[in-house]
């Protein structure tokens, strides 16, 4: 009985140590190959169609309310201009700060991600003029939008570096694209480009200042191509 009951949980000893012994093997070999074990968090589900159009619509009305009345403006009459109920807008947008930080950086990403559109669909010269146009709007929403996030936040740049970074690699490429295709000169400066509409937007005080930049976008363009 007691040789008996001393193989058994030997038996059952040996038996333990091989089972831990295959789960550390699993846990190594799913480490290398980086598959997912059963402690793995959950995938993010991506956000449900009505829930985004939500999101795009509440942001949509959001711009237009800053820039409208600033930082104070009613957080309830966004939801309520949106058609959603302000419960829906701070489950968005839990904070009047996100929500303004949302706006702006909404902003900045449509003009990063219109120069793929942009590049489809035109040819290189007519991309960068459309997207350049574009800028000229995004400039105007900046300087109605800033003077409300700064109130907020403090230094916008700080807080976008990386949509900034976006709209600066967006403009790079479209004019690699314009100078492969020989539509214009290789030694153009792409930030040049923004500098200079950007400079006529800080310098006149005129209500019509829009309506130059666009007429300087075209000079730009022109001025831009190849000599000779």
């Amino acid at each position: 009985m007691t040789s008996g009951y001393g193989s058994h949980k030997t038996e059952s000893v040996s038996a333990l140590h091989k089972i831990i012994g295959d789960g550390l093997r699993l846990q190594v070999y799913f480490a290398f190959f980086d598959m997912p074990t059963k402690r793995s968090p959950p995938a993010q589900r991506k956000p449900r169609a009505d829930a985004q159009r939500n999101r795009d619509r509440i942001l949509e009305v959001a711009k237009e309310a800053f820039s409208r009345s600033g930082a104070n403006a009613s957080l309830d009459d966004i939801a309520k201009q949106a058609g959603v109920g302000p419960g829906t807008l701070y489950r968005h947008f839990p904070t009047r700060e996100e929500l303004l930080q949302a706006v702006y950086r909404s902003e900045l990403e449509k003009l990063a991600a219109a120069e793929r559109k942009f590049a489809e669909t035109l040819t290189p010269i007519e991309a960068l003029r459309a997207w350049l146009l574009l800028f000229v709007d995004a400039i105007a929403a900046k300087q109605l939008i800033a003077p409300a996030l700064n109130t907020l936040v403090g230094d916008h740049k700080k807080v976008f570096a990386a949509s900034y970074a976006q709209m600066q690699e967006a403009i790079r490429s479209l004019v690699k694209r314009a100078i492969k295709s020989g539509d214009i000169r290789e030694d153009l400066d792409a930030m040049d480009l923004l500098r200079a509409l950007v400079g006529v937007a800080n310098v006149t005080t005129s209500p019509d200042w829009q309506q130059s930049a666009r007429r300087l976008v075209d000079i730009l363009v022109t001025g831009s191509r190849p000599i000779g």
